[in-house]
């Protein structure tokens, strides 16, 4: 499932961007994609939150420019559970990842 409604603002590319930007006001709720179990809750250079979540098959999700976290390593989450808010910032988007192993994969293929 798409982890928040919005317009997608930066495509997939394997060698830049390793995932998409989707638009979303600041403050909108952010959705784990998958039923899975939070891997790991971090920062990024600036500081913002990064959630990555554990699915079956090996594949990884990985949810940046958030605020406002309603998880921690280790818990359990359901397909479409809160995980946070999308950030305020200009444009306000969320990144989102799908990754096997090191490997980043077109998300597209399994939000369609």
């Amino acid at each position: 499932a798409m982890p928040v409604q919005g317009m997608i603002i930066r495509g997939y590319d394997k060698k830049s961007t390793q995932g998409i930007d989707i638009a979303a006001p600041a403050g909108t709720t952010v959705a784990a994609a998958a039923a899975g179990t939070v891997a790991a809750v971090t920062k990024d250079t600036d500081q913002v939150p990064i959630v990555v979540i554990r699915h079956e098959g090996g594949l990884l999700t990985v949810y940046a420019g958030l605020d406002g976290l309603k998880v921690t390593k280790g818990d359990t989450v359901k397909r479409g559970q809160a995980i946070g808010v999308v950030r305020k910032a200009d444009p306000a988007f969320l990144h989102f990842e799908v990754r096997k192993g090191v490997d980043s994969l077109d998300p597209m293929t399994y939000l369609q």
